[in-house]
């Protein structure tokens, strides 16, 4: 008899031991040490594939900032503007799409004109989801290196694309590699379209981990306190740092600014010229 109780035993700790090692199993699917849950906040996963997110309400959206130039993108501090660059394509746009809907806020999405023509779907629905949509040359060339009127053909290709795409209009425009001169710049300006300058680099786009890219974001943002943050929806380790960068903002008291573009008027002298001309 005692010989069954001491074998019944053995077999009740062995099943409770495999049920333990069953539930405590990582999800392979995305490297969970670079995700960091901010306290008294619990991780939820929604399946295998799909990025991790914060479970209850978030609080992390801030307030819509219309801009008709440069000078109205003013952002006061803990703010800042998730801006994503080189999509879209499908697997990695369409993930970061998700993962800023769970957080409830929009990001800026500056389109390579080529990639919105191969993947017009996607493109449309980043539009579509309420996110601020900017373009990014046809094929991302560095615009200093050609002279200006091929520079502003590329321009001007990227931005038609991206137009066509969407089937919205394009009102934001940021420079392939950062690189531009000051006729550029007025040039695209003139365009209406509002150039999208960079405050944070994450550098997402080096072969480093995801917990590298969102602690360099997080220790530039502190430095600066506020500012628009560089990444790009091209690559899987954006997708997978994302939850974690926007738990830490929330946690922190950040909020999210979403863009929108605002058509300026033209004078009242000029609108009734205009009216004048027409009527004779």
């Amino acid at each position: 008899m005692y010989r069954f109780f001491i074998l019944s035993c053995m077999a009740l700790t062995a099943t409770l031991s495999a049920c333990s090692t069953t539930k405590q199993a990582p999800d392979t699917s995305i490297k969970t040490s670079s995700v960091i849950a901010p306290a008294e906040r619990k991780l939820a996963f929604a399946g295998d594939d799909a990025a991790p997110r914060m479970s209850g309400w978030h609080h992390l959206a801030g307030r819509t900032l219309q801009v008709s130039s440069l000078a109205d993108l003013k952002l006061q501090d803990k703010e800042v503007i998730l801006s994503f660059d080189d999509g879209p394509i499908p697997g990695r746009t369409d993930k970061v799409l998700a993962i800023l809907d769970r957080f409830g806020v929009k990001g800026a999405f500056m389109m390579v004109g080529e990639m919105a023509e191969m993947h017009p779907a996607l493109a449309r629905r980043v539009a579509e989801d309420g996110n601020t949509i900017g373009s990014h040359t046809y094929d991302h060339a560095d615009l200093t290196s050609l002279d200006f009127d091929a520079a502003m053909a590329e321009v001007v290709k990227g931005e038609l694309a991206v137009t066509k795409a969407t089937g919205t209009d394009v009102s934001f425009f940021r420079f392939p590699y950062l690189a531009e001169s000051h006729r550029l710049r007025a040039a695209i300006g003139m365009r209406d379209l509002v150039v999208m300058d960079v405050d944070v680099d994450s550098k997402d786009y080096f072969a480093i981990t995801p917990a590298s890219v969102t602690r360099r974001t997080m220790d530039l943002l502190h430095k600066r306190g506020r500012g628009i943050i560089l990444m790009h929806d091209i690559h899987k380790r954006t997708a997978t740092m994302l939850p974690t960068l926007l738990s830490e903002l929330e946690a922190e008291g950040y909020k999210v600014v979403t863009l929108k573009f605002k058509k300026t008027q033209a004078p009242s002298n000029l609108v009734a010229s205009a009216d004048l001309v027409t009527t004779r």
